[in-house]
């Protein structure tokens, strides 16, 4: 008896380890559960303990005949993401709803109609703990009474209706009435008046993030009337179009007084918006405690009131300038000395940008790790003058870099790239046109490149990899000039891939993509 007693507290310490270790390995796992895939093959014990770590399963349309298995197997399932199904909805939910599941996230984009009889079914068979609810780009919104619908969902905290052009006006004040817990909702691109956003900000006392993004006919009288009713809201996102400023005398100023009444507001984007640099003025004086500011394709505004903003905003962490050609690298000279706590910078189609810029976020932002430069003038600058124009200065900390259609962009360029950023694991040369073998060069140094992109680089071609690329997963090669040839070397040096894009790549064989299959399994 003691024997078998001891034996037994192995067993429980040895499973208790195991779940530890496997926890661990999901933790990191950005792949659809990888890791956990391969343990599961290994043991029956294995297998058991890796199905109650799947917390999330999409189904779609070839998903549907299994699904009974899928939904046995996985015990521990919060989140369904059916955007990728095209059948009738209500009979999945319905069918769903005979599964004993704690449902915490749900996914119905893309549907043609909004499934009531499925949503009622799941509510009156499981513990409907709904807290994210995404309905994006659902024409189905024209149902006759949706407060009904959404009061099966009392704990909901998140909601997308974005794109849903059968949302109606009138019916939102009806919808924020039986989601009092509701904290994020996002409107974007649908036709919402001042008079339900008024009533939204009204009647759901934890609002904290609204975004509406090209919402035209709100005002932004309409705006600041409704924000005053929420002094709680962390996150602000709107568009403020040329209507919306002509219908006011002093849409600024009513705005910005709304503004400074939301003492906690950490993320203002005002994104494809008309504003104007005594905006901007007005928002430095104030000193909002902002982690995250997007003016992405804004226009009316100038390098003045940038710098003012930023000179008094020095904790931003995400910025998105982008489409800001009046800006130079003069100016990111002078600005990258307020961004020291910058984790996230895009300054795409910035005309006027070259490798100076880029490496002025290297030398001054410590704690940056996603860039995103396209379209930008990088590799103007001759590049035997790169090394003595710039300070040499290794950034471990970039993982992300994005230098699409950088059109002067050559060989050598990148390379020093390389050696700047030696950890990256995303690199995007897409529609870099003067880009050669170069590339062979980047992935030798660069060996934690997990994504790369040659997109529509006709030049790139991958033809001397004598040697291994271990991480990289993800290669986008289409349109490009890429032949059978490149596709053996890949399928040598780069056994892990998961994911391979040869859409429009005329000189691609059958033998080729036999040899990429029969290898990197």
């Amino acid at each position: 008896m003691f024997q078998e007693n001891k034996w037994k507290q192995v067993c429980i310490y040895r499973t208790s380890v195991g779940e530890s270790v496997f926890q661990f390995l999901n933790d990191g796992d950005d792949h659809h559960h990888r890791y956990l895939e391969h343990l599961s093959l290994v043991s029956k014990q294995f297998l058991s303990i890796t199905n109650r770590f799947r917390s999330s399963l999409t189904i779609c349309d070839l998903t549907l005949p299994f699904l009974p298995r899928l939904l046995h197997r996985f015990p521990n399932l919060t989140s369904l993401d059916l955007s990728q199904f095209h059948g009738d909805l209500d009979e999945l939910l319905t069918h769903i709803s005979l599964f004993s599941l704690d449902l915490r996230s749900l996914n119905l984009s893309n549907g043609s109609a909004m499934p009531s009889n499925g949503l009622q079914a799941l509510n009156e068979k499981m513990k409907m703990t709904l807290i994210s609810l995404k309905c994006v780009n659902m024409d189905g919104l024209r149902h006759p009474n949706l407060a009904p619908i959404f009061n099966c969902f009392p704990f909901l905290q998140e909601l997308d209706l974005s794109h849903s052009l059968g949302l109606l006006d009138f019916k939102l004040k009806e919808v924020s009435l039986v989601l009092p817990k509701l904290r994020k909702i996002n409107l974007s691109g649908n036709n919402i008046s001042d008079q339900s956003l008024f009533y939204l900000c009204k009647n759901c006392e934890f609002l904290e993030e609204i975004e509406m993004m090209s919402v035209y006919h709100i005002t932004v009288a309409g705006v600041a009337s409704a924000i005053r009713e929420r002094p709680g809201l962390r996150c602000l996102s709107f568009t403020i179009s040329n209507s919306a400023v002509l219908a006011l005398e002093r849409p600024h100023s009513l705005f910005t007084a709304s503004l400074f009444s939301l003492k906690g507001l950490t993320c203002l984007d005002l994104s494809f918006s008309c504003v104007e640099d005594k905006l901007l003025f007005s928002l430095a004086e104030e000193c909002l405690p902002l982690r995250r500011l997007g003016f992405q394709c804004c226009f009316g505004y100038s390098y003045s009131g940038i710098y003012r903003l930023l000179s008094k905003c020095q904790s931003l962490q995400h910025l998105n300038l982008q489409k800001a050609n009046f800006l130079y690298d003069q100016h990111f000279a002078r600005l990258c000395l307020f961004l020291a706590e910058l984790i996230s910078i895009n300054v795409s189609f910035c005309s006027n940008l070259t490798e100076s810029t880029l490496f002025a976020f290297a030398k001054n932002c410590p704690l940056l790790t996603d860039i995103n430069m396209e379209e930008t003038s990088i590799g103007k600058m001759v590049a035997e003058n790169l090394n003595s124009s710039v300070d040499f200065v290794v950034s471990p900390q970039v993982k992300s870099l994005h230098l699409k259609g950088n059109a002067w962009l050559m060989d050598e360029s990148i390379q020093i790239f390389a050696t700047f950023f030696p950890n990256l694991e995303l690199l995007d040369l897409s529609s870099c046109y003067c880009i050669f073998d170069g590339v062979d060069e980047v992935l030798r140094r660069g060996c934690n490149i997990k994504h790369l992109s040659l997109a529509s680089s006709f030049g790139a071609k991958l033809f001397e990899m004598n040697f291994v690329v271990p991480k990289l997963e993800v290669l986008n090669l289409s349109r490009s000039a890429t032949d059978d040839e490149a596709l053996y070397e890949i399928s040598k040096s780069c056994c892990g891939l998961l994911q391979l894009d040869l859409e429009n790549c005329y000189d691609v064989t059958d033998k080729g993509v036999r040899q990429v299959v029969e290898k990197c399994r």
